[in-house]
């Protein structure tokens, strides 16, 4: 009797720290209801991902890989924000199907980030052009020596300066043309230095540009300004449902060292959102005469331009879809159209969030792919994480200390996702397993 106690004890005492264990990890996020760890522990990548999903490292690539285009059979476009080899497009595939993708072939003599295909053509961008290369029926490139010269002469400064890229359905295509500056200050983040009124940058930077896909040494005058008052635009995409056009912007920097008076760390933090718009034709988005506020729902007037933290804007801006906290970083946006993944995915919007530098002393914050669930052409619910621990460590003070940054999406023919990593070149391709 006293051997059979002697064991109920101990299997009590195994199944009491089960689920103390169980318990500690939830209360650590790295298990519960929803998400559970499916990766590639062979290589030391653990994503946390919605159950049934699971992600593989397919490929590891030099160059720091920014955005990325799938073709119809499964290869990979990848644009490198550094040449290698004097190269700054590389063609990835799994020529064997042992799950490792492996380079093909590696041309264009200019780095940056801005890649997509679209009826029969690969375009891609440099910091001031965008190139097309002519396709095969399999979406490989017939002459990667001579690429046409699309769009010229666009203006580029010292931060954000790298073109994101994509095309309607009307062989129209849309370039992003980043602000060189943070806020259009007289000084560039400078100590209580006021706004440039007009901001001189919005003629020729700081919003969405409008081109023909097809036309040759395109410049500004050929092309219509699409929308203004965008800071800086990574994440880009059409949405087929409506037809129009989707952006999620950087928000500005520097509110408490720039403005102590009006914002303390934790504000500067939080603030401003990052804004995901749908965008029409003419419309402005503020910059850099205000910013949107997440958490009172309504654009603040800018200190550089007479606003202290708490004065609302009278103009009337466009108004975001989707509202994020500050610095999350959204460098890739994508629409979901295919039928690989469960039914709430498909037609909603994947955002690969870069983490922030900036939110000291507070944690750094991203380091994520979000989704955001859409319903008959617009968002349907609350956004949400979707692949997390591309840092692979809980708590980020600087971003030297995450081990991977989500930069670039691309859906395969088959409906998985990859995710690009820009930190050490890291390509992940999510896939959905369950039932």
């Amino acid at each position: 009797m006293q051997k059979l106690l002697y064991l109920y004890k101990q299997k009590l005492a195994l199944t009491t720290l089960i689920v103390v264990f169980f318990l500690l990890m939830v209360s650590f996020g790295k298990i519960n209801s929803n998400n559970t760890i499916n990766s590639d522990y062979s290589k030391g990548h653990k994503l946390i991902l919605p159950q049934g999903f699971s992600a593989l490292v397919i490929a590891e690539v030099k160059g720091r890989p920014r955005h990325i285009a799938a073709t119809v059979k499964g290869e990979l476009y990848v644009k490198l924000k550094n040449l290698v080899n004097g190269k700054g497009i590389v063609l990835l595939n799994d020529e064997n199907k042992d799950g490792d993708y492996e380079e093909v072939m590696a041309f264009g003599n200019f780095p940056g980030t801005g890649i997509t295909l679209k009826n029969g053509y690969l375009y891609a961008s440099s910091s001031t052009e965008v190139y097309r290369y002519k396709l095969d029926a399999d979406d490989r490139v017939i002459d990667t020596a001579k690429p046409e010269l699309i769009i010229t002469g666009l203006k580029a400064g010292r931060q954000h300066e790298t073109k994101s890229i994509v095309l309607d359905n009307e062989n129209n295509i849309y370039v992003n043309i980043g602000a060189y500056s943070n806020s259009c200050q007289e000084k560039d983040r400078g100590l209580e230095s006021k706004g440039m009124m007009p901001c001189p940058i919005l003629d020729s930077a700081g919003g969405i540009w409008k081109f023909k896909a097809d036309k040759l040494n395109q410049t500004y005058a050929d092309g219509i300004r699409y929308a203004t008052g965008l800071r800086n635009v990574m994440g880009l995409d059409w949405y087929t449902q409506t037809n129009s056009l989707y952006a999620a912007q950087h928000g500005r920097d520097n509110l408490n060292s720039s403005w102590p008076q009006f914002f303390d760390t934790k504000k500067s933090a939080e603030l401003p959102s990052e804004v995901m718009y749908q965008l029409k034709q003419g419309d402005n988005a503020g910059w850099p005469y205000v910013y949107y506020n997440h958490l009172e729902k309504k654009y603040i007037q800018a200190p550089e331009y007479g606003g202290n933290g708490k004065i609302e804007s009278k103009e009337k801006y466009a108004e975001p879809v989707v509202a994020f906290p500050g610095h999350l970083a959204p460098n890739a946006l994508l629409f979901y159209k295919g039928s690989h993944f469960p039914l709430r995915y498909r037609q909603g919007a994947f955002i690969a969030f870069h983490g922030s530098w900036n939110r000291a002393p507070e944690k750094q914050l991203g380091y994520f792919v979000a989704f955001v669930p859409f319903q008959n052409g617009k968002p349907s619910g609350d956004w949400e994480i979707f692949a997390d621990n591309f840092s692979e460590t809980a708590t980020v003070m600087a971003p030297r200390e995450a081990a991977h940054r989500p930069c670039g999406l691309a859906e395969t023919s088959d409906g998985s996702l990859i995710v690009t990593d820009d930190t050490k070149g890291t390509i992940y391709k999510i896939t959905y397993t369950g039932k």
